[in-house]
């Protein structure tokens, strides 16, 4: 599917994007990034935060692209959509997707689920994620940075 089909289904809105917006997003990323990394919170905040960050680098991505995810399933549209935006692999968008649902699961139904590991991994898409946007961005939409 292409950009085109998704406006087509109502999954994304056409979006003009500005250096401003770029720079703000890619901010949040290196913050949440950061943050990301107390010891002071929990697994499942720290989860959260490093989710957070890989989505809104992949938000970057997205409207640097000329788009944003419809308000219906925004999340899920996000991630599915580093496929046409950084070309990521079936693989590499269920291992984030599987993230979202288990924030979702940690943040609104059963405390205390996340395990180091899944930390770690999930730190770890957010910091690829963060390096890939800025270089995709530099390299296919410099006027944005």
């Amino acid at each position: 599917m292409s950009f085109e089909d998704w406006v087509k289904n109502s999954w994304l809105d056409p979006h003009q994007s500005s250096r401003e917006e770029i720079g703000n997003l890619l901010g949040i990323v290196e913050r949440d990034l950061k943050d990301s990394q107390s010891k002071d919170v929990s697994n499942d905040w720290r989860f959260a935060i490093a989710y957070n960050a890989a989505l809104q680098a992949a938000t970057a991505a997205l409207a640097a692209a000329g788009y944003r995810a419809s308000r219906d399933s925004h999340h899920y549209r996000v991630i599915q959509s580093l496929s046409l935006t950084l070309g990521k692999s079936a693989a590499f968008i269920r291992s984030f997707d599987a993230f979202r649902k288990k924030r979702n699961v940690s943040n609104y139904d059963i405390g205390g689920g996340v395990a180091d590991r899944e930390l770690q991994e999930m730190t770890a898409i957010a910091e690829s994620l963060h390096q890939e946007v800025e270089s995709w961005i530099r390299a296919k939409h410099a006027s944005l940075v």
